[in-house]
């Protein structure tokens, strides 16, 4: 199979490098600095898989040029998608799948409103993985794992075919019962460790051994799970108790991306995550206080980064 990833961030750079590493015609669609890299140098990735590096790859900086693609993964931040959809378009053939692996719950219907919904199928990934330069990834922690399925949860020959690539690249690959379930599983693990990383400004580690801040972690799972099921997701009764365990055992210097942006002072997937849930929270008119606070101390940062305040208003302190 033909594959390409459009965004070479950490998730983008890891499994592009995986496909490409097993043999497979892989495309990394990147721009600025990260393109000029892997142009020059290919791709290297530190992981505890084991380390590896790729010397040269196939990587352009015009999506157009790209076709006869069997499959495209958009690796970009939540809040690129819908930009990243329209630059998509001419990659997409009649056969080709598009499969998000972004963070939170819009991106199949961001993809599905412009690229056709027969197109695009559900998507997320489990994986700790991050840049450390242009051309450089770093995975440190959870087995790498990808989840696809079609969005109304039939079986089909395409995925079937998707996931034996993945396996044939070491990596896991499953096809759920319930893409939406798989969907908000991973939300209510990952907009919990963003939501209370971003406040705390602490890794996992700490964030679990301190009593007050894991309150607030259980608070920000059970938020999630009632506004879940509040829009007929039906998660299964024991989702908290299983996504407590699997923070349990991340590594304990584990940090969130939307927290390591956040911190950087860089745009953020602030409104994919605790933003998301506020909104999707009034769609209901049902209250999540936990991330309404968060979202609400964390906005003008956000708006900073973004160049939406005057930078004049935010004088330096200390």
């Amino acid at each position: 199979m033909k594959f390409a990833f459009f965004g070479i961030g950490g998730v983008g750079g890891f499994f592009a490098g995986l496909l490409a590493k097993a043999g497979f015609d892989v495309t990394f669609v990147a721009r600025g600095k990260t393109l000029e890299a892997l142009r020059q140098s290919g791709l290297r990735v530190e992981s505890t898989l084991g380390n590896f590096s790729l010397p040269q790859v196939t990587a352009t900086g015009n999506p157009a040029e790209v076709r006869g693609l069997d499959a495209v993964f958009v690796t970009v931040k939540a809040w690129q998608v819908p930009e990243a959809a329209q630059q998509i378009r001419p990659m997409v053939g009649p056969q080709t799948m598009v499969i998000p692996l972004q963070n939170g719950v819009d991106a199949y219907d961001q993809l599905a409103a412009v690229l056709g919904a027969e197109r695009v199928l559900g998507g997320l990934c489990h994986v700790i993985a991050f840049v450390t330069g242009p051309g450089s990834v770093k995975h440190m922690g959870l087995h790498p794992a990808v989840t696809i399925g079609e969005w109304d949860n039939t079986k089909s020959a395409r995925v079937t075919q998707l996931v034996e690539c993945f396996t044939q690249a070491g990596f896991k690959a499953r096809v759920p019962d319930n893409m939406q379930v798989a969907l908000w599983e991973k939300f209510l693990f990952l907009a919990t460790l963003g939501a209370v990383g971003s406040v705390a400004r602490c890794p996992a580690g700490v964030m679990r051994s301190v009593p007050e801040t894991k309150a607030l972690m259980q608070q920000a799972m059970r938020e999630i799970a009632d506004l879940a099921r509040a829009h007929g997701i039906p998660l299964p009764d024991n989702a908290v108790d299983k996504t407590w365990k699997m923070i349990e055992n991340i590594p304990g210097e584990s940090t969130n991306s939307l927290q390591r942006d956040i911190m950087a002072g860089r745009p953020s997937e602030l409104s994919a995550l605790s933003g998301a849930v506020v909104r999707l929270a009034q769609a209901k008119g049902i209250r999540c206080p936990l991330h309404e606070f968060v979202y609400g101390a964390l906005l003008p940062g956000e708006m900073r980064a973004r160049g939406q305040l005057d930078s004049s208003q935010w004088p330096a302190i200390g």
